[in-house]
């Protein structure tokens, strides 16, 4: 005798109706829907270490990104009735399609025992259509009323409900099942068929509702082996991994669909009658523990509301829709604020499952969860900051994990800004967060090495070889120093040296330089010797004093855009790497700049540019850059040539112009000289470089301005405002011309019929 028990996968009401049928049939064997490669995997299932969510993985061994997930959670049929077999001693397997066929056909997101959120994905879906017959509007709330809210009594058949799903599927799906469904079908029926022959007599069969009418009919064998004959296959792993409730709430990647798991979760472990009561009790909790002001009344009244809207909404108890609303309205005091931490942290839910030691497990795992153990690094599913100072050893060797991590694309954490208030090299922050489709990127690094070290250091080097551009290298170089990866960073050191001595492209250098000299000062910082990265960023650093002048000629407006982020970066390497060579290249440096502030080929925000940072350097005086700008903003240069200029000059910061009046007035005095018909194309350049001031940097040179700029100007106070001025006006002599337009316009936007002559 065979006992088809269709359920609805991750339900609570399935699960305890699942239990209770299987308690009362006591069968001698019990089949899941699952992969049937795992079968020897499901005694890990009755070990304590063992605690759901989890789920299994399977890949692909020769492309471990080809892989499925086949979640489970306390609550889900699956489950109880896997632990019901293991519990009593007998025999259980799974009998879905093999996972090597699903995968070798291209499938990689689970069959759908991790995909149904009803009992069956079917375009036209049976629930709605029985929703609808029994006068409902809303399926996923009948199912819910009908099934998962509904409590046996006592004495009552538990196989009796299974019947009644089986009897309406048989109803409402077709007589044959096409596409991936009939495989599955197939493959489950020669299973059954297969326990039959061992001897068992009281088998228990739990499976998606929707398959229940396939297993019950009859259908020749030779018609399932012949639709079985030749399916594609790969050869796959499979293994526990932990899972989390988050990932079981999302309808997209490898998630199940389920919106409320940590409600699921309360209802499958509330004793019937003490669901309510019980939830409200524990959301009071969380929000007294967040200071919100909640009261045992305040219970009670939420106890009473949820139960009122369950009666006048004719629901058997209150669900997730009432009691969400009492939280709402009494608990929360109609605040939505509240209300997102209650479904964050109670009705999503932040579980993460946990699996033995003994579950199968790449090498490349087995190594990671050693180092998470010894830098006390627990894998945790809520996203937290971790501050490292890499000053102490256990924080250093933790930094080092993460970006070897990084390196192998398990992207376990991210940099993020440090919280502290030390801006030292010698700090690092981490926001880590674990997902659990991590482990599909572990398996997949698996192929660099056994070890997170050598894999991280072998996958460095692959990515060096293949890399695009000197640029990916440089910052392989970084990543190396970072991870502290002394062998590959030597043969990244060659990949770079070689690449860096073919290409010609000074803007290449230039963007490739600044991470090299980061690179220097992580690596000081580790206690790494930089040497040969050293004398590479030096020789970097001379190519482009050379290169850089003749480069800048002549380039268009978006070249030269491009070339001045260049300059100020490679202006910062320099600085950097000078304080090592503060007499050669410093002066190298400064000859280029000098070079480029004076070469009329180069565009006029790089001259720009070069000037100032000469100025900042102290390479030149105020007088001498007072007469630089004066040369770029005379009558000779074009007035497009002098915005850029202006851009350039001014990119470093507007202080300059509040604290040295010439150069203000020289501003000023070329603006008003800007012919009528070029100040279109001119005003949005200026508009640009005003606008990256500070707003207390623009009012005070708004109001030198106004004051007159060759004035000594009002006194500037610590935050760069300045103090009323004595004059108003814009102006000594304005146009009258401009002005009388300028009224028109007012009083055309006043709606005045007339305008007073002042």
């Amino acid at each position: 005798m065979t006992l088809l028990l269709g359920v609805r996968h991750h339900g609570p009401g399935s699960a305890r109706a699942v239990a209770a049928a299987l308690q009362q049939y006591q069968p001698d064997a019990v089949l899941i829907e699952g992969p049937p490669e795992a079968d020897g995997l499901l005694d890990l299932a009755a070990e304590k270490e063992m605690v759901p969510p989890v789920a299994l993985l399977a890949h692909a061994v020769d492309e471990p990104s080809r892989a499925a997930f086949w979640p489970y959670a306390a609550f889900s049929p699956e489950w109880v009735a896997l632990r019901h077999a293991l519990d009593r001693a007998v025999p259980v397997h799974f009998i879905d399609l093999p996972a090597a066929h699903t995968l070798a056909a291209g499938a990689g997101t689970g069959t759908d025992t991790g995909t149904a959120a009803a009992p069956g994905p079917q375009p036209d879906d049976p629930i709605a259509r029985l929703a609808r017959a029994a006068g409902h509007d809303d399926p996923e709330q009948w199912w819910e009323d009908a099934v998962e809210h509904r409590l046996p009594e006592a004495g009552e058949d538990a196989l009796a409900p299974f019947r009644s799903i089986a009897e309406a599927m048989a109803e409402l799906r077709p007589v044959e099942a096409t596409g991936m469904d009939a495989l599955r079908e197939a493959y489950m029926r020669r299973q059954l068929r297969a326990a039959q022959r061992a001897g068992h007599r009281r088998i228990a069969v739990v499976c998606g509702a929707w398959h229940v009418p396939a297993l019950a009919g009859r259908v020749a064998v030779a018609a399932d082996n012949a639709l079985l004959k030749g399916l594609p296959r790969t050869k796959v792993e499979l293994t526990w991994v932990p899972w989390t409730h988050r990932r079981l709430s999302q309808h997209t990647g490898y998630g199940a669909g389920i919106a409320s798991p940590g409600w699921y979760q309360h209802l499958y472990e509330s004793e019937p009658g003490t669901a309510v009561v019980r939830w409200l009790t524990r959301v009071a909790a969380l929000l007294r523990a967040e200071d919100y002001s909640v009261s045992s009344a305040h219970v009670i009244e939420a106890v009473r509301l949820s139960e009122t809207l369950a009666a006048m909404r004719g629901r058997p108890m209150p669900g997730l829709a009432e009691t969400t609303d009492a939280v709402r309205a009494v608990l929360c005091e109609g605040s939505d604020v509240p209300l997102a931490l209650v479904h964050d942290r109670l009705i999503v839910g932040n579980a993460l499952g946990e699996v033995p030691d003994s579950a199968p497990a790449v090498p490349l795992q087995r190594d990671l969860t050693r180092l998470q153990r010894t830098l006390r690094l627990k894998p945790e599913p809520d996203a937290r900051v971790l501050d490292l100072d890499l000053r102490k050893e256990t924080d250093a060797a933790r930094s080092r994990l993460l970006h070897r991590l990084a390196l192998l694309g398990v992207r376990w954490g991210r940099t993020v800004e440090s919280r502290t208030s030390s801006t030292g090299t010698f700090r690092e922050s981490w926001e880590l967060r674990w997902d659990p489709e991590l482990a599909v990127a572990v398996a997949e690094a698996g192929i660099w090495g056994t070890t997170v070290e050598s894999a991280a250091g072998a996958r460095a080097v692959d990515l060096a070889v293949g890399a695009a551009s000197l640029g990916d290298v440089t910052g392989l170089a970084e990543a190396c120093l970072l991870a502290d990866l002394p062998e590959a960073l030597g043969a990244v050191l060659t990949a770079l040296a070689d690449r860096a001595a073919l290409d010609t492209d000074v803007a290449h250098l230039a963007e490739a330089l600044p991470a090299l000299v980061r690179s220097l000062r992580y690596g000081d910082v580790r206690g790494t010797d930089g040497t040969a990265l050293r004398h590479l960023a030096e020789g970097l650093a001379v190519r482009i004093c050379i290169g850089l002048p003749p480069a800048c000629a002549n380039l268009d407006a978006d070249g030269a855009a491009a070339m001045s982020v260049h300059l100020a970066a490679t202006h910062t390497a320099v600085a950097l790497l000078a304080d090592r060579q503060p007499d050669d290249l410093a002066d190298r440096w400064s000859r280029t700049l000098l070079a480029l502030a004076r070469r009329d080929t180069v565009p006029g925000l790089l001259r720009g540019r070069a000037a100032r940072l000469l100025l900042d350097d102290n390479r030149w005086d105020a007088a001498e850059a007072a007469r630089q700008m004066g040369l770029a903003l005379s009558a000779a240069t074009e007035p497009m040539d002098a915005a850029g200029w202006i851009e350039g000059f001014l990119a470093g910061g507007g202080m300059l112009l509040i604290h040295d009046t010439r150069l203000l007035g020289l501003v000023d005095d070329w603006i008003t000289t800007v012919p009528d018909a070029v100040f279109p194309d001119v005003l949005p350049l200026l508009r640009r470089t005003f606008s990256a001031f500070e707003p207390a940097v623009r009012r005070t040179v708004g109001e030198r301005i106004r004051a007159g700029a060759g004035a000594e100007g009002p006194a500037v106070g610590a935050n760069g405002a300045a103090e009323a001025p004595d004059r108003p006006g814009f102006a000594a002599d304005p146009d009258p011309g401009r002005v009388a337009t300028a009224r028109t316009t007012a009083a055309l936007l006043l709606g005045l019929t007339e305008v007073q002559q002042p």
